[in-house]
């Protein structure tokens, strides 16, 4: 009997991480459903792997908005009809705009978790149905450490990934006796279109096909969580377990002499008002 050829479906798949773990996918044979807004980018991620035939797999084309729950249902339905059961979904799209205590706004936090909260709640309500039907399939969730603890200048974007990390963590305790597997993915700061150019410190930036390498090995681990690179995630934690006094201080102390260097080399930015959006489309 002929194995199955495993399928995955990836949103925010045009570009940064999304794009670099489904060409990673294909190398490994999998057929990737690639979901984003920029449904030219996906195109051309298909006519490089048609080209260039770095795999077993392939990559098929279904654009789409993740802040459209109808979509998003009919995508995961067009996809289990046309290629067959989905075995991993990998929930990805998502916005980061920063803001500080002089640039909130409600109208910007309200954008930030459409995208990122609901619009991955739009994806993962038809795909969890699909999979419970089944009793069967593996959902990555991809968050961020950023949602570990309160950060500066991600008032917004903080808590919407905090967010997301609580609703894996939920997820994996309701799926668990079952055949469906729920992961939180939560990167420190990848080279893509998402962070480049900002004017925010981004300590430990990885590549982003090292981390699509660390990503897909964490998807074949045991663990619940996929964060990378592993150093600054240590580090992460080690900081977060400060007592609420003392984070606060440390952050701030940090804080404040990023932006004295910043003062000091000439590359400070004091536009902080979220303009030049970064979005995985």
């Amino acid at each position: 009997m002929t194995e199955k050829t495993k399928i995955a479906w990836i949103t925010g798949a045009s570009s940064g991480i999304g794009a670099a773990t489904a060409l990673r996918l294909v190398k490994d044979g999998w057929i990737v459903a690639a979901t984003a807004r920029s449904e030219d980018k996906i195109e051309t991620l298909v006519h490089h792997i048609e080209a260039f035939g770095k795999g077993a797999g392939r990559i098929v084309n279904y654009p789409g908005d993740v802040t459209d729950a109808g979509q998003m249902a009919d995508i995961v339905e067009k996809i289990e009809g046309e290629l067959g059961a989905i075995d991993l979904a990998i929930l990805n799209a998502g916005l980061l705009l920063t803001d500080t205590v002089e640039t909130f706004s409600a109208a910007q936090l309200k954008h930030q978790h459409e995208v990122n909260v609901f619009g991955t709640a739009n994806c993962l309500e038809p795909v969890l149905r699909v999979f419970r039907e089944g009793n069967r399939g593996h959902i990555a969730i991809v968050a961020s450490m950023a949602g570990y603890r309160g950060l500066p200048q991600f008032i917004s974007y903080g808590a919407s990934k905090a967010a997301l990390i609580y609703m894996a963590e939920a997820l994996a305790i309701e799926t668990r006796g079952t055949d469906i597997r729920v992961q939180v993915i939560n990167p420190g700061f990848i080279n893509t279109p998402m962070v480049k150019g900002r004017d925010f410190s981004t300590p430990m930036m990885m590549d982003v096909d090292d981390a699509a390498e660390e990503l897909i090995r964490g998807l074949n681990s045991g663990f619940f969580e996929i964060a990378f690179p592993w150093v600054f995630c240590l580090m992460a934690k080690i900081v977060g377990l400060l007592p609420d006094q003392a984070y606060i201080w440390a952050i701030r102390k940090l804080k404040d002499s990023q932006f004295k260097k910043a003062d000091n080399d000439g590359t400070g930015n004091q536009d902080q008002s979220g303009d030049g959006v970064s979005k995985t489309p």
